[in-house]
C-alpha cells in the first residue's frame, strides 16, 4: 500500500507542479517581455534537468560514473522520441524559424561534440570546465537575441496572466520543485514494484531511471502541449537536452573522471545523435511538429528499447 501511495503522490506532485509551472512561466516571460520560448529553453528547461543533475552527480561520487553519463545520454534520446513524441501527438507544434536556427543549431553542435567526446574517451576535469563554461555563454546569446522581442518569437501569443513577475517566478520554482519531487517518489515506488516481480537491475536501469529522470519534461511538455503553449514544451526539451550535456556533464566530470562504457559508444551515443538530427528535419520542413512526426518519434523510441532488450532475448 505504502508503495501505491508513493507512485500516486509522484503522479499528483508531477501533474500539479506540471501545470503550475507552465502558468508561472508563461507569467514570467509576459513580465520579463521575453519569449515564452527562451523561458522553456532557460528557467523550464534547466529546472526540470535537475533529477539528471542529482543523479548524475550521485553516480559519480559512488563510483559509478558510467551511469552518469549513460543518465545523460539516456535522458537525451528520451526526451526527443519519447516525450516531445507524446507532445507532439497531442498538440502540434508551431516552430519559430529564427530561434530554432539558433537553438537547433546548438543542440546538434553539443550534440556532435558529446559524440566526439565518447568515442575520445575524453571526459576529464578540463573537458568538465569547458562544458560547464559553456552554459552562461549559451544563456547569454539567448538573452541577447529573445530580450525584448515578447511573444513574436515564440510564434504564440501567451495569455495576459494577472500575475507579476515575482509570483510568476515563484510559480516556476514551485512548479518546479513539485515535479522534480514527484519524480522520485514515482521512480521510487515503481522501482520497488519491478524489484518485487523479478526484473533486473539493468531492466530496472534501462526502463525505469533513465525514464523517470525525464519525468519532469514529460509532465511539463504534456501540460504545455495540452494548455497550446507548444513554445514551452518546445523550449523545455532543447534546453534539457542542451544543460544535459553542457552542465549535467560539466558539473559531473569535474567530480569524477567519466570513462565511457563501451556499449554507450557502440551504440547510444550515435542514437542520441540521429534523435537530435530527426528533430531538425522534421522542424525545418514546415516549421512545425506534427501529429505524424510525434508518432515517427515514439516508433523510433520503441525501436531503440527493442534494440536494448534483443541482446537478452
Amino acid at each position: 500500500m505504502e508503495t501505491w501511495a508513493l507512485i500516486a503522490g509522484g503522479l499528483v506532485l508531477l501533474l500539479g507542479g506540471g501545470e503550475i509551472l507552465v502558468r508561472g512561466a508563461v507569467a514570467a516571460a509576459v513580465r520579463l517581455g521575453v519569449s515564452t520560448l527562451m523561458i522553456g529553453l532557460t528557467l523550464v528547461g534547466f529546472g526540470t534537468s535537475m533529477p539528471e543533475l542529482v543523479a548524475s552527480l550521485r553516480a559519480a561520487l559512488e563510483g559509478a560514473p558510467g551511469i552518469a553519463l549513460g543518465n545523460v545520454v539516456g535522458s537525451n534520446i528520451a526526451n526527443v522520441l519519447l516525450i516531445l513524441g507524446i507532445a507532439a501527438m497531442l498538440s502540434p507544434m508551431v516552430v519559430e524559424r529564427k530561434s530554432f536556427l539558433r537553438d537547433g543549431a546548438v543542440l546538434i553542435a553539443v550534440s556532435l561534440l558529446l559524440t566526439v567526446l565518447v568515442l575520445a574517451d575524453a571526459f576529464s576535469t578540463l573537458t568538465g570546465a569547458g562544458l560547464l563554461a559553456l552554459v552562461p555563454a549559451y544563456t547569454w546569446m539567448v538573452w541577447k537575441t529573445e530580450s525584448g522581442a515578447g511573444a513574436a518569437l515564440s510564434g504564440e501569443v501567451p495569455e495576459q496572466p494577472g500575475l507579476g513577475l515575482v509570483a510568476g517566478l515563484s510559480l516556476t520554482a514551485a512548479g518546479i520543485a513539485g515535479v522534480v519531487l514527484g519524480a522520485g517518489l514515482l521512480v521510487d515506488g515503481a522501482t520497488e514494484i519491478a524489484r518485487a516481480a523479478g526484473l533486473s537491475e539493468a531492466v530496472i536501469g534501462l526502463t525505469l531511471v533513465a525514464v523517470g529522470t525525464s519525468l519532469p519534461e514529460l509532465a511539463t511538455s504534456v501540460v504545455a502541449a495540452l494548455r497550446r503553449q507548444g513554445a514551452v514544451a518546445f523550449g523545455n526539451i532543447l534546453g534539457s537536452n542542451i544543460f544535459n550535456v553542457l552542465g549535467i556533464l560539466g558539473v559531473t566530470a569535474l567530480v569524477a573522471p567519466l570513462p565511457v562504457p563501451a556499449e554507450i559508444a557502440r551504440l547510444d551515443i550515435w542514437v542520441m545523435l540521429a534523435a537530435a538530427l530527426a528533430l531538425t528535419l522534421f522542424a525545418v520542413t514546415g516549421w512545425r511538429l506534427s501529429r505524424r512526426e510525434g508518432a515517427a518519434l515514439l516508433a523510433a523510441y520503441a525501436v531503440y528499447l527493442a534494440l536494448q532488450f534483443l541482446p537478452a532475448v
